[in-house]
């Protein structure tokens, strides 16, 4: 199991670090999303999954990777 750290612009509020858990927590192979909008801070644990797929996931919820 890997876990990267990304940094997302754009969220400001609970709301915003529920969308992005959303969206991410659907790529396959993702196990756990955590996300702050007040650094701007998501975590992403799991196998098998891309740097792409995560940017792919952040932009559909609205925002994008820094």
């Amino acid at each position: 199991m890997a876990t990267k750290n990304y940094t997302v612009t754009g969220m400001t509020c609970g709301h915003c670090e529920m969308s992005v858990k959303e969206e991410v927590g659907e790529i396959a192979g993702v196990t756990d999303v955590t996300a702050d909008h007040s650094t701007g801070a998501v975590s992403v644990s799991g196998e098998s999954f891309t740097d792409e797929q995560v940017a792919a996931a952040i932009a559909e919820a609205g925002y994008e990777l820094a």
